[in-house]
């Protein structure tokens, strides 16, 4: 099956540390949080293909570019927050749009946010969300990884993913 996992960035970044850059980083190195590395292991081990969802940036493929760090968080309020068209355009311009099915390893936040920009066709599934916090997220992907068995029983639809 043609599929996509979409991963957070998170706010923990290269540049909040000794080893900071000096120029560009690819995406896939700048964000270093825990729960990102754990869910960026995930993606890695389970899916052909991946990408970020930052809330500045929008969509980020593993190679692309971030030239400085940024403390932009999707329902902050913050004037640099992506707007929905223009995540749209990137599902569109990105070739996101060829997936059929999306498995989104964020939080609720994420529910109202990814299925308003990719087609009602899509297949979207949230197995993270129900979570009881951060701790329980990095548990369930331990297990995961640990076991080698994928999410199973993958819960949240496009329609059922935004009660």
């Amino acid at each position: 099956m043609n599929r996509l996992c979409i991963i957070p960035c998170g706010a923990k970044k290269i540049w909040d540390t000794a080893a900071a850059p000096s120029g560009p980083c690819p995406a896939k190195q700048a964000y270093i949080s825990p729960l990102h590395r754990k869910c960026q292991a995930y993606a890695d081990r389970y899916f052909d293909h991946w990408a970020i969802l930052s809330a500045k940036h929008g969509f980020l493929l593993p190679d692309d570019k971030l030239y400085e760090n940024y403390n932009v968080a999707f329902g902050s309020g913050h004037p640099e927050i992506i707007s929905l068209h223009e995540l749209k355009r990137q599902v569109s311009e990105r070739r996101l749009d060829r997936f059929e099915e999306v498995v989104v390893l964020g939080g609720k936040k994420f529910t109202g946010i990814v299925p308003e920009v990719f087609s009602e066709e899509t297949r979207i599934y949230f197995p993270l969300v129900g979570s009881r916090g951060i701790g329980d997220m990095l548990q369930k992907l331990n297990r995961a990884l640990e076991r080698n068995e994928p999410f199973d029983g993958i819960v949240g639809t496009k329609q059922g993913g935004l009660e």
